[in-house]
Order: C-alpha cells, then structure tokens, then sequence
C-alpha cells in the first residue's frame, strides 16, 4: 500500500461518520501533489463546502485529522503543516 493511501485505514479515523471519511478522501484526491501555499486556500474552500452541505468536524476529530496527516511524515513537511494550521486558526 501507498504511503499517501496509509491515512484511509488508520484506527484513529475507524469511528468517524463515513460521510466525512468520504469527503476527506475526495479532498486528498483533489489536494495530492499541491504546495503547502496552494493547500491553504484549498483547505479553507473544502471546509467551507463541507459546512455548506451539513459535514462539520468537531475540534477533536479536526486534532485527529491533523495528528494522522503528520503520520510518518519529514519534520520539514510536518513543521509546514504547522504554520499551515496556525495561519487556519487565525483566519478563524
């Protein structure tokens, strides 16, 4: 199995809604190969339709997401993802 195809099976992701699995999985097909400066708007409009059609991910299940992206990732692509979140949670 893939690495970028590892994250679908994780046991951290086994009591989400299928729904929002989906929608995940639909974002990483769409998102596989941008920058981490094209992922934030990419990011902010996913979030945005999936609250439009009734997915909103709780502040635990968001961690998680998070917590299984940085699974088996470089610490220059996870610190990426940091600021990443950080800049997120401002635009808040």
């Amino acid at each position: 199995m893939q690495q970028n195809q590892d994250w679908k099976t994780n046991p951290k992701l086994q009591n989400m809604d299928k729904a929002k699995l989906d929608m995940l999985q639909h974002m990483a097909e769409q998102g596989r190969g941008k920058s981490p400066s094209e992922l934030l708007p990419f990011l902010m409009a996913a979030a945005s339709s999936g609250r439009k059609n009734g997915l909103n991910f709780n502040d635990a299940e968001i961690n998680t997401i998070i917590e299984v992206l940085k699974a088996g990732k470089s610490p220059a692509y996870t610190a990426k993802l940091d600021r990443m979140i950080q800049l997120m949670k401002m635009m808040k």
